[in-house]
């Protein structure tokens, strides 16, 4: 069972919409797929009761009231979407549920400068010192051909776990989500551009990079 987690204690970044797709992605590829929520919002659990009833199935968790209590043993694919403000011994308990961490960032100083302290308590964690976890960093909600576009592609390439994808700020996220339905859902015509930049993310959760 692989256990994928998308992280940062930054709020805003675009966690839900991350973990959402790929929960979506995989759950098109035919896989079992859990999408367990940690966070008290709600949002992916608000996702999955606008999912249409025609879709590939994807199973709901209350991670924040149950934990991961739910999951079923023929699961494949457990996407879980954590909180923000997440530090200490919180932190260390959320880490401890994941093979795979995807972090989230947006093209705003401020927002880099809080990944990277949060970063380095991540990467200062138990798990992470025993290699029993890998991190990915996602340039998400990009407005491209902008100076800070620039500034956070600099900013993630010196960080030492691997730069894995750079995706756009666009509308067919806002579409997909409110219908609940993933970027892999959408009509080609509209999609094909966001596609292509979530291949190099597909890619690296796909391969042994991502796993410990």
């Amino acid at each position: 069972m692989r256990h994928i987690m998308v992280l940062n204690a930054k709020g805003g970044c675009g966690k839900s919409t991350l973990a959402t797709n790929i929960a979506g992605y995989y759950a098109n590829e035919g896989q079992s797929v859990a999408l367990a929520d940690y966070d008290p919002q709600a949002s992916t659990l608000d996702w999955l009761e606008s999912r249409p009833a025609d879709r590939a199935p994807i199973h709901g968790i209350a991670g924040f009231e149950t934990g991961l209590r739910g999951v079923g043993r023929g699961t494949d694919v457990v996407v879980i979407d954590a909180p923000a403000r997440s530090h200490g011994p919180e932190l260390t308990n959320l880490l401890n549920h994941a093979e795979t961490i995807l972090m989230p960032v947006l093209p705003s100083t401020i927002d880099m400068k809080a990944t990277e302290r949060f970063l380095q308590e991540v990467l200062s964690s138990g798990r992470m010192k025993r290699h029993q976890a890998k991190v990915g960093l996602v340039a998400n909600r990009v407005r491209e051909n902008t100076l800070i576009a620039d500034e956070l592609d600099e900013f993630l390439e010196k960080q030492r776990p691997p730069y894995v994808a750079y995706l756009r700020d666009a509308q067919n996220y806002v579409r997909a989500f409110t219908r609940g339905l993933s970027i892999f859902e959408l009509p080609e015509y509209l999609a094909w551009p966001d596609w292509g930049q979530w291949e190099p993310l597909i890619e690296w959760l796909d391969s042994r990079s991502s796993r410990p």
